[in-house]
């Protein structure tokens, strides 16, 4: 019974914090809305038996990916963005495409089918713990695509890196050639120690 209660809490404060960080106008209010629903996200996760994903969840997202949004929330101009004109015209409008949107997602719920069942039971999870059965799936079964992921993150690091040493190395507008001093004689320069 209890499980259900909080299960329906964290429904309730995902839902309502989600909203609030689309519609509050102070952007670092909606980062913190954010963080809000990243920790609910995370007992949704532990309601249904999966710690190693509410650990994750807490780390990687409440943690690194929080701390990336307000990074660029306080590198970006925040007067210059907030001044911008709204993509949609209307405030109705983008209420009508939202209702339109959810209302796609409602009529396509019935047509979901669950696939099929992987090769684990809940007695052999239970057993062996959620982390250890998610590792031995993901380097046995999973490998290929979890070694093709973090390559692709490794190109997307170096191509991160290349790009910041190009800016770094553009050269600044060249200096005007400073005229040399001399101690009263035309042909004589000054040597400075």
């Amino acid at each position: 019974m209890f499980t259900q209660i909080f299960f329906g809490y964290c429904a309730l404060m995902i839902i309502s914090s989600g909203i609030l960080a689309i519609s509050l106008r102070n952007p670092v209010h909606c980062v913190l809305m954010v963080l809000v629903l990243f920790f609910h996200m995370a007992g949704l996760y532990l309601t249904l038996n999966a710690e190693f994903l509410a650990a994750v969840q807490i780390i990687v997202y409440a943690g690194a990916i929080l701390v990336l949004y307000l990074f660029v929330l306080f590198l970006v101009s925040l007067r210059e963005e907030l001044n911008l004109d709204a993509f949609v015209p209307s405030a109705w409008l983008g209420r009508i495409i939202a209702v339109g949107l959810a209302g796609g997602l409602l009529f396509v719920i019935p047509s979901f089918i669950l696939g099929e069942k992987g090769v684990w039971s809940m007695s052999a999870i239970k057993e062996l713990t959620h982390t250890k059965a998610l590792g031995q799936e993901m380097y046995s079964t999973y490998l290929l695509p979890f070694e093709i992921a973090g390559l692709i993150l490794l190109i997307a690091l170096i191509g991160g890196l290349v790009l910041a040493r190009r800016e770094a190395n553009i050269p600044l507008e060249p200096e005007a050639p400073e005229e040399s001093q001399t101690c009263g004689h035309p042909n004589r320069k000054e040597v400075s120690l």
